[in-house]
């Protein structure tokens, strides 16, 4: 389970939580312009976009989960069980496995208008990386720094919606969530009013405890409750304009809906956690991260590196608790 957001104040941001039972080895990469890539049915790729995301390397492959290019364009996968569909191979289309999409369309496009006139012709191809690695069941958020798609393959055809609160968990389909947002539209950050009694004025209530406006936003951890409770914290939210508030605040949206473990019980000793949550400035190439164990922010500029490069840049997450102990030093615990 997963929660992707957008967020503005005077920069552009977008990040994620991945909800997940474990850490797969990923890292923060960046594919710089030269990078090869190899698509299995399109060719190759040798010129494109920078590139910044989490990432899983296979094989010198890149398996991003969430990325961002230096154009400000933004994309995240997000586990779509019993809904995602894939399709064999379609001639005359753009046969892309579910793996390949984010750098298929990161690597050529800039805004979401360009990246509507790519998936006209888009055929999302049932293709496994490996053995190994199957496919997983996914459908998409892509955002500009104007505009949010969140993008669908399921039995029937490819699906692309406007997703006007920039906000995505997963299944069900994503009109479906929409349509749920209307059985909370009368939730407020202000005192609520006392409507309760019609025009009985006999009937005095009032508010006993701040926050009583959004009595009933959902706190469960399912994918529709995390869409509305993380579309109310998102759309409500104030924040200053500087860049450490901005992140901080935009960090704070997603720890409305993160998973700490026991909350969700797989099988056995899993627990669903959110392994990290992520939190790119589109303007600027910053991707700030936390991870389960280190919720201490730290971040990577793609604009430090040589984007005009071919080989791959990776970072691996800092995963350890870091405690500040401001009068005790740490050699004396």
């Amino acid at each position: 389970m997963c929660t992707t957001i957008t967020y503005k104040t005077i920069d552009h941001y977008f990040g994620r939580n991945l909800d997940l039972e474990c850490s797969y080895g990923e890292s923060i990469t960046i594919t710089p312009r030269n990078f090869v890539f190899n698509f299995r049915k399109m060719g190759t790729m040798a010129n494109h976009f920078a590139i910044i995301g989490m990432a899983y390397v296979v094989d010198d492959y890149p398996l991003y989960y969430d990325a961002t290019n230096e154009k400000g364009l933004s994309m995240a996968g997000l586990n779509f069980p019993n809904y995602a569909s894939y399709k064999p191979y379609c001639a005359g289309k753009d046969n892309i496995t579910p793996f390949e999409l984010i750098p298929w369309l990161l690597g050529q496009c800039a805004t979401i208008a360009e990246v509507e006139k790519l998936l006209t012709r888009i055929n999302i191809l049932e293709e496994n990386f490996s053995d190994q690695l199957p496919l997983s069941p996914l459908h998409w958020i892509i955002a500009d720094k104007k505009r949010s798609i969140t993008l669908e393959a399921v039995q029937d055809g490819i699906k692309i919606y406007d997703n006007p609160v920039g906000v995505l968990t997963n299944a069900p389909p994503f009109e479906h969530h929409l349509l749920n947002l209307n059985n909370y539209m009368q939730l407020t950050c202000e005192e609520p009013q006392n409507s309760f009694g019609g025009q009985n004025a006999n009937l005095k209530l009032k508010a006993y405890s701040r926050g009583m406006g959004a009595l009933g936003l959902p706190g469960d951890a399912s994918s529709m409750s995390r869409f509305v409770k993380a579309s109310f914290v998102k759309l409500n939210s104030v924040s200053g304009n500087t860049e450490e508030e901005s992140v901080s605040q935009f960090f704070h949206i997603l720890k409305s809906v993160e998973m700490p473990r026991g909350m969700v019980h797989l099988e056995k000793d899993l627990y669903e956690i959110t392994v990290y949550s992520s939190c790119c400035n589109i303007d600027k190439g910053i991707y700030y991260y936390t991870t389960y164990d280190n919720s201490q922010i730290s971040a990577v500029d793609m604009h430090q590196e040589n984007l005009d490069g071919s080989a791959l840049i990776s970072y691996p997450l800092a995963k350890t608790t870091k405690i500040n102990f401001q009068n005790v030093s740490r050699e004396t615990i």
